[in-house]
């Protein structure tokens, strides 16, 4: 090595994790940052709050089996998102909040960070979008040819050395610089033709910057991730991309670098790294962690792989399948043939994507939870894998045999396979997978429904009240019998179905009382599925969810949402939509079996779907919308992985919705979409109306339907439902004006981006009503 680079490589430990939860088993981050919010704590209460969650995630670790000495627990909390951390850490602060930076130290306060996330009066938040093919959502920096990169601030530096005061050598996790600026859009007012990793080179410095910083306070390895170069969705090609990777880890690990700077890891989780491989082996990086999950190893040794660690991520950090601990040894055998100078065990991913530990779970089936793995087992796994790779199988023994035991049992477990489903599926028809023509279906619905022109709706939940969350609470609990809960949701219902017609909405929804979310309420009703009492993931932000568990095939045994949508019909003379969860975003939102392909699972999901349209639509039920937000969420990341999974999603999503009448109109929403980047697939869909989020990047999606000529009804949301914010009728008229010059009016809905459970009645009311009388003032344009 250069004499400017770290002159002898810190041993790495025989097993790490690449991350892991950070909003704490009991979501003590989500509650203590929303107290903060709602204006009952300071911001010195949150971080008291969080520095008690990172010690006690620190312990957790120590307890668990990884080393307090030797760099292998790693550090990566962040209050909101690791991309917005990178952003502020840079100085790379949105000009329409640069007043809340403070003007001597540059740094942003808890309150300034939150308003970027959050969005205020008119500024808006930052964009926000799906990381890879996860279900995180990360906040978009806005880059542009003026914005001014400055080490901004030292937080990594002060969490590190808080660790240090506990007696715990961490390894800081950064996003790497690569995938900051790939994942970044162009600020406003940017030329055309610039794109942000134009910046990499102003960039770099910094980073040298905090790495320098990081090593004088005894840092001796630091993670960057950058997943970016395992993925083709990105606004670069492979060869760019790659051109990168070598400039930046030449300039970090070389030419940039103090004599001192921390050893560096590279990890390229979610994927393969494929050929931007052997150019970062290329380069004087100390360490590359490789998903071998989603990822292969290489045919044979790698050029500079034989000066650097090796970290074989070959237990699954994305889903909470009990790992085959002899097949991941097998991996890491193979693995050491590649010429590394040492293989350690690692994670495929950060732990974040996974609740945090299994034992939690009392109420789960004791054979099911035999099966499973959450963050604190996996650390177990790794621990195990490391012994067995440095002592030889027969040390793990034990540990080897009990795997083998729990794959046998779930494979021959009542449930996970049921004859008479697989029997159905295999008897269907092309048949079953078409509808008729959209013109013919088109004039059936405008004649059944008379709606007048951009007919208004929302996309169906309404705000979960504390009233709601307790009653439901008390029902889980028998403390409210069953008919007590349901009269209190039928009054529940009664109130959203008047407020709906008394701010004037053409298609009313029923608001979803019931239900404590999208997903796990469907897989409570059906079989195949289990529930978690304290499974969280983090979502984005403060937001998590407990996704449920996908062990099984697949049934419904009754139907789910019938009567609480007849219920609504009987309330109202104008039409009403049912609600359900669409097959692939229930897949996407769950933890699914992956013993059989995802094709095979997303069918089985969508004849239950189908049933319960058939039984909704009897129920006199005209409209029904199948949501599917995770379409695009789930799109592999190379595209040559593509076009199958597009084939096989499309056709479950036409599964479940092609048994209905040409007079019933079937909707869906989509989130996050990248609506041009899989426009055929949507056109797929077949959906008579289609609505997507739109309001937080001004409407920039309605270019690419513009442009393919999307032939359907579609509803680019209008009011960004993720931020607190109250939009003007103003603003919304100019949205809606924009998407009217863009797209044939006759195809137009209104609607807000999303569904609205996660928002307040003080903020839903005037947004609604905003949004109607926008709705009117454009209307009034249109020719008669």
């Amino acid at each position: 090595m250069s004499s400017s680079t770290v002159t002898s490589t810190p041993g790495f430990p025989g097993g790490t994790i690449l991350g892991y939860p950070r909003v704490g088993p009991r979501r003590e981050l989500k509650k203590a940052i929303e107290s903060f919010w709602a204006g009952k704590t300071t911001a010195d209460d949150v971080e008291q709050a969080a520095a008690a969650l990172r010690t006690r995630t620190r312990t957790r670790l120590v307890e668990l089996g990884l080393d307090p000495t030797d760099a292998s627990i790693p550090s990566n909390f962040s209050f909101y998102d690791q991309v917005l951390d990178a952003a502020v850490v840079v100085g790379a602060v949105p000009a329409r909040f640069a007043h809340l930076v403070d003007p001597t130290t540059g740094r942003l306060d808890l309150a300034g960070y939150s308003t970027i996330a959050r969005g205020a009066g008119d500024d808006l938040p930052a964009e926000m979008t799906k990381w890879f093919d996860t279900n995180y959502h990360y906040l978009v920096p806005e880059i542009g040819p003026d914005t001014v990169f400055r080490f901004a601030d030292d937080r990594p530096v002060r969490e590190f050395v808080e660790a240090l005061a506990q007696g715990v050598l961490t390894r800081p996790v950064l996003v790497g610089p690569v995938t900051f600026l790939l994942l970044a859009k162009a600020a406003d007012g940017a030329p055309e033709g610039f794109s942000p990793i134009d910046r990499l080179a102003d960039l770099l410095p910094v980073y040298a910057e905090l790495l320098t910083a990081l090593a004088a306070a005894g840092a001796t390895w630091v993670q960057l991730d950058e997943p970016a170069l395992v993925s083709d969705s990105i606004d670069a090609t492979s060869e760019q991309a790659i051109t990168a990777l070598v400039q930046a880890y030449t300039a970090l690990a070389g030419d940039l670098a103090k004599p001192t700077r921390p050893a560096l890891l590279v990890a390229a989780p979610y994927g393969d790294l494929g050929a931007a491989l052997p150019a970062l082996a290329g380069t004087a990086v100390d360490g590359i962690a490789l998903d071998l999950v989603r990822g292969c190893l290489p045919a044979g040794p790698v050029a500079g792989l034989e000066t650097k660690v090796l970290v074989a991520g070959v237990v699954d950090g994305h889903n909470i399948w009990r790992a085959d601990l002899g097949a991941a040894l097998d991996r890491l055998d193979a693995a050491r043939t590649l010429g590394a100078a040492s293989v350690s065990v690692g994670t495929s991913t950060s732990l974040l994507h996974v609740p945090h530990d299994v034992e939690d779970e009392p109420a789960l089936d004791p054979t099911l939870r035999a099966w499973l793995a959450f963050a604190d087992q996996k650390v177990g796994e790794v621990a195990t894998l490391a012994h067995g790779l440095a002592d030889g199988r027969d040390a793990v023994a034990d540990q080897l045999a009990a795997s083998s035991a729990a794959l046998a049992n779930r494979r021959t477990a009542p449930g996970v396979v049921r004859p008479e489903v697989r029997e159905r599926l295999a008897g269907l028809s092309d048949e079953a997978f078409h509808r008729g023509d959209y013109a013919a279906r088109k004039a059936a619905q405008a004649a059944k429904l008379q709606l007048p022109p951009l007919p208004t709706t929302t996309i169906g939940s309404f705000p979960q009240t504390p009233e709601i969350r307790k009653s439901r609470a008390a029902h889980a609990k028998g403390e409210l019998s069953t008919e007590q809960y349901e009269a209190e949701m039928r009054a529940e219902i009664q109130r959203v179905v008047t407020l709906q017609e008394e701010i004037g909405l053409d298609v009313l929804v029923h608001g979803e009382p019931e239900r404590n979310d999208m997903v796990q309420y469907f897989a409570e009703n059906l079989d195949g599925f289990a529930a978690t009492q304290n499974g969280w993931v983090q979502s984005y932000g403060s937001r998590c969810v407990r996704p449920p568990i996908l062990w099984g095939d697949v049934a419904r045994p009754a139907p789910i949402t019938v009567a609480w949508s007849a219920y609504t019909a009987s309330l109202t003379a104008k039409p009403v939509k049912g609600m359900l969860t669409g097959p692939v975003t229930i897949l996407a939102w769950s933890f699914v079996r992956n013993d059989q392909p995802l094709g095979d699972t997303a069918n089985q999901v969508a004849l239950a779907l189908r049933d319960e349209i058939a039984d909704l639509e009897a129920a006199g039920i005209g409209i029904v919308q199948v949501d599917e937000p995770a379409l695009r969420e789930l799109l592999p990341l190379r595209a040559a992985d593509q076009p199958a999974y597009l084939d096989w999603s499309v056709s479950s999503f036409r599964l479940a919705t092609s048994g209905v009448r040409k007079d019933t109109q079937i909707h869906t929403h989509l989130c996050y979409s990248e609506f041009g980047e899989i426009i055929d697939a949507i056109d797929g869909l077949d959906a008579d109306v289609t609505s997507i989020e739109a309001a937080r990047s001004k409407m920039e999606i309605l270019e690419p339907i513009a442009e393919a000529g999307y032939p359907r009804g579609i509803g680019p949301g209008v009011w960004d439902i993720h931020s607190p914010r109250v939009p003007s009728e103003a603003e919304v008229t100019e949205l809606l004006g924009a998407a009217v010059r863009s797209i044939a009016a006759h195809e137009l809905w209104v609607n807000p981006d999303c569904g609205l459970k996660t928002r307040r009645y003080q903020e839903v009311t005037p947004s609604l009503e905003h949004m109607v009388a926008a709705t009117k003032t454009v209307r009034a344009t249109l020719p008669a």
